[in-house]
């Protein structure tokens, strides 16, 4: 999983204080998914008498669950993958699926939600996507049911990820998604820099931002007619991961991790960050980039395609990269076109705020259709569900697929694909991809777990990365701020004008569309747009909390 699925502990828990997070009553108190008052003695077709902590899930009769399928261009779906079959070889559950076009995924999960009609099992949300549908009743209050998910309630123990859910929580107390559960944290994106470039001009990989300007304007004297960092992944939201993975060099947060309320923990306050000195610092940090033609205009919002064709035509000699890129595009293609290129990735640039890095231990995750509820195999469809999304083996088999045949174990906790099958980049010009043609590392299934199997699939490059980044410090959660209901319609009404102000105008600061002395007249403009309000109400709510809940 990549790209916007990886938010911010910080924008986590600020959209979760925006949705109402963390009730009144049972935030983080340890009583949730007590199932006493709910009657599930007769739910229990198919399901085991007993089942718990690294059990094998069997149904004990054939049974049948529907499931909102996310079918992904990469690896359309196929009905004949070993995936399905083995699944129910494993469990006695065949999976029955409605596919819905990547493209219209979220448009689509709407309407059936809204008819009525939506398949029991519905995955990939991202937190807050669940909020529009619990109102009406239509998604299960999750936390009310872990008791039924052994696997999942071990890890939230062992990984101490209490705190990461109450993140989740809504007004009522309750989280209606079960997350993707990741034992570490794991930095996905940062700056890639051509290496055989910079070994040609005696140039050494930047560690800072200053560094990193400084290597830059190197290499455009050195090739004055290349602007030397070209960027992608602006498309949809400008900069979107470039932003991402400076602001918390910045003491900030931008780009897809970009919300309007950061807390504070100098001031003990929420603040808004579009409008804080560390994200002034960070657009004129880029408007420098930007002016002495050492970052591309365009990179803030040309196509994927655009940016990396210009990599590999020697355009540009820096780009935005994760892991994957890195390896199956980036340094495949360049290797392909250009002997001895080579690209490497850097840990993410410290800069005035210093090394410290941002990210959740909490993935996109499950919804379930209330109706579900109704059926007498309700109990088995859970344990199912635990097994195949929270347990050790579970997460095994749908990453790697079936020991002997997709893959073996030369050793404990360490996984060999067979010969002739790509694995994420591993072997690009295999004959068979373990995604597109066997169904195993699909995004639908594959998230979490712990980090001896998250890390068992790491490229040598990935791996230098994490070890690097899994040396610096780690942002605190922000505190829990639940709105009330008619302060969550407020704050509403002016969210996404707020966020709108604030992306329009990183972009017009950066590339100089807007002079940079107007920065009071554009904090003049949120201030307009509620701005101070806004933040007020969060700060009113976390206050509220913290004196009644300590």
């Amino acid at each position: 999983m990549n790209n916007t699925g990886q938010l911010s502990r910080r924008s986590l828990l600020a959209a979760a204080g925006f949705a109402g997070l963390a009730a009144l009553t049972g935030c983080g108190s340890g009583d949730d998914g007590s199932t006493d008052a709910k009657d599930l003695s007769k739910k229990r077709a198919g399901a085991m008498e007993k089942y718990g902590v690294g059990d094998q899930f069997k149904a004990t009769k054939a049974l049948s669950f529907t499931m909102l399928h996310n079918d992904m261009p990469a690896y359309p779906l196929k009905k004949n993958w070993l995936f399905w079959q083995e699944l129910t070889k494993r469990t006695g559950v065949t999976i029955t699926v409605t596919s819905v076009p990547l493209a219209d995924f979220e448009k689509k999960k709407s309407l059936l939600i809204g008819a009525g009609d939506a398949p029991l099992i519905l995955p990939k949300t991202y937190h807050p996507g669940e909020v529009p549908f619990v109102a009406s009743g239509a998604i299960l209050p999750l936390s009310e049911y872990v008791d039924l998910l052994p696997n999942f309630q071990d890890k939230v123990k062992k990984w101490k990820l209490e705190a990461e859910l109450d993140a989740i929580r809504q007004s009522d107390g309750k989280y209606y998604i079960l997350p993707g559960l990741h034992e570490r944290v794991k930095p996905g994106y940062s700056l890639s820099f051509r290496t055989d470039i910079l070994a040609r001009h005696n140039l050494a990989l930047p560690t800072s931002w200053d560094e990193v300007y400084e290597v830059l304007k190197a290499l455009r004297a050195a090739y004055p007619d290349v602007i030397p960092f070209s960027d992608r992944w602006g498309s949809v939201q400008p900069a979107g991961a470039l932003l991402q993975y400076m602001a918390p060099a910045f003491g900030t947060v931008g780009g897809w991790a970009y919300s309007n309320a950061d807390f504070d923990f100098k001031a003990k306050k929420f603040i808004f960050p579009g409008a804080s000195d560390g994200y002034r610092q960070m657009v004129e940090f880029l408007h420098k980039l930007v002016s002495e033609k050492l970052l591309d205009p365009e990179g803030f919002t040309q196509t994927d395609d655009q940016a990396t064709q210009k990599l590999l035509a020697g355009k540009s000699f820096a780009i935005s990269a994760n892991p994957q890129e890195l390896a199956a595009n980036y340094r495949y293609n360049l290797q392909r076109q250009i002997k001895g290129s080579d690209i490497q990735m850097i840990p993410t640039p410290t800069g005035p705020a210093g090394s410290a890095i941002d990210g959740t231990r909490l993935e996109n995750g499950l919804m379930i259709s209330t109706k579900a509820t109704k059926r007498e195999d309700f109990v088995a469809m859970m344990q199912f569900i635990d097994w195949l999304w929270y347990s050790d083996a579970g997460q095994e088999f749908a990453k790697y697929g079936v020991e002997g045949v997709t893959y073996t174990k030369p050793a404990p906790g360490q996984y060999k694909v067979k010969d002739g099958i790509n694995f994420q980049g591993s072997d690009p010009g295999a004959a068979k991809d373990i995604q597109k043609d066997y169904g195993f590392t699909n995004g639908e299934f594959t998230y979490g777990g712990n980090w001896s199997l998250v890390s068992s699939s790491f490229t040598p490059d990935e791996k230098k990365f994490q070890d690097a980044m899994g040396t610096r410090t780690l942002l605190p959660i922000d505190p829990a701020h639940p709105l009330e209901s008619m302060e969550q319609e407020q704050a509403t009404l002016w969210e996404t004008s707020l966020k709108d102000h604030v992306t329009q105008n990183t972009l017009k600061f950066a590339l100089g569309k807007r002079p940079l002395s107007e920065w009071d007249a554009y904090v003049s403009e949120l201030k307009a747009k509620n701005m101070d309000r806004y933040i007020a109400l969060h700060n009113k709510a976390y206050e509220r909390f913290r004196k009644e809940h300590g």
